[in-house]
């Protein structure tokens, strides 16, 4: 396998965009991309584009025709939440065995205010609107059975919502910008149990592209601070008790994290930032674990104590994460990814991660899925 580096990233600000279609916005996002690398679309030989709510509507072709179609190889991609991470895996193996020299991923997504509930399109489930197999009542589970073999408190949690909701404060292209204290989030509507309305990821549209190339693309192009990929991780789920009755959330990221750090050759103490997926508070609580960034059963202390905000020990999630910047499915996996780059290049603004030169982006998606990918410079 060859090294594969980032050549360009690109990112329109989620929010909603009712006045365009899904591949306006993708096409936004890769234009951004392109001319970050220095590129034009007849330079890209292939193109992976991960897109989930419209998985049948050849989305890659359609945002092809906006940029310019060129007869290139398209390869559209749709994997639950890690769909823009799993089109960003395809564009990072076409360099990386040789087959491409230079390739194009873009995630994106429309959604408008559809809610995050999933179900596996079986209809309303028998139990209700929040029946046990849809996300939120599953998240919540999980965050229920941590504050029973740990003593976790929904205080805790809740910390989670209140630090990247700051965090996001900091990034133009989040699309919450709004801190909240913890009272608001303990206040908030409840969800379902311990999440709260603020410790749910909003839904909405967005786009974010990365252009990736062989390591003599990259000397040629003589980019001062290259970005390398150094692992691209794919897992689903084993089989375990669990998921005989209730799905299992950490088992595959603990699976795809301890691949991860061997393939990279780094552990998470060499990390120096992570993006991560807080689809609910309860989530990110439960991967500070399954990701290795601290022991088992200490996630709500040690983020009591700070370390994972920005200045802190590991920081994650300084982008504002899902629960501020924004879930629009197809684009996430991607996103998380040009937030990492972003600041191992130093280019993060206000945000900046001082002198930061490796990073994890982590994306789970239920059904199941789970994608890393550790970059380096």
């Amino acid at each position: 396998m060859r090294d594969v580096y980032v050549l360009g990233v690109g990112m329109i600000k989620f929010g909603r965009y009712p006045e365009k279609d899904v591949a306006e916005l993708g096409a936004e996002a890769a234009m951004l991309a392109l001319r970050d690398a220095g590129l034009g679309i007849r330079d890209i030989q292939f193109f992976a584009s991960g897109n989930l709510f419209q998985a049948h509507a050849m989305v890659g072709q359609r945002i092809l025709q906006q940029l310019g179609q060129t007869g290139i190889p398209v390869v559209n991609v749709s994997n639950a939440c890690a769909t823009g991470s799993t089109a960003l895996r395809e564009a990072y193996l076409g360099v990386a065995t040789g087959l491409y020299d230079i390739t194009l991923a873009v995630g994106s997504e429309q959604m408008g205010k559809a809610g995050l509930l999933g179900g596996g399109g079986r209809g309303e489930s028998v139990e209700g609107i929040l029946g046990s197999g849809l996300m939120p009542a599953v998240f919540g589970q999980a965050g229920v059975e941590h504050m029973r073999k740990y003593g976790t408190t929904i205080e805790q949690f809740a910390l989670v919502s209140v630090k990247n909701h700051r965090h996001s404060t900091k990034n133009p292209l989040s699309q919450y910008q709004v801190e909240v204290g913890l009272e608001d989030v303990l206040n908030a509507r409840m969800v379902a149990y311990p999440n709260t309305l603020y410790m749910c990821c909003p839904t909405g549209d967005g786009a974010a592209a990365v252009v990736l190339a062989s390591e003599s693309v990259q000397k040629r192009k003589g980019q001062h601070k290259p970005v390398k990929i150094a692992c691209s991780v794919l897992t689903s789920d084993p089989w375990t008790e669990r998921d005989l009755s209730f799905p299992d959330v950490n088992t595959l990221t603990r699976n795809a994290a301890r691949e991860a750090y061997e393939k990279a050759g780094v552990g998470p103490e060499d990390l120096d930032l992570v993006e991560l997926h807080d689809c609910f508070a309860t989530a990110e609580l439960l991967h500070y674990e399954n990701l290795g960034l601290c022991q088992e059963g200490e996630g709500g202390v040690r983020l009591e104590e700070g370390w994972f905000d920005h200045g802190g020990k590991i920081p994650v999630n300084v982008s504002g994460g899902l629960l501020s910047k924004g879930h629009p499915l197809g684009a996430t996996g991607v996103a998380n990814v040009t937030e990492i780059v972003h600041h191992l290049r130093g280019t993060a603004g206000d945000r900046q991660v001082e002198g930061a030169r490796v990073g994890l982006a982590h994306v789970i998606g239920l059904g199941s899925a789970c994608t890393i990918h550790i970059l380096t410079s």
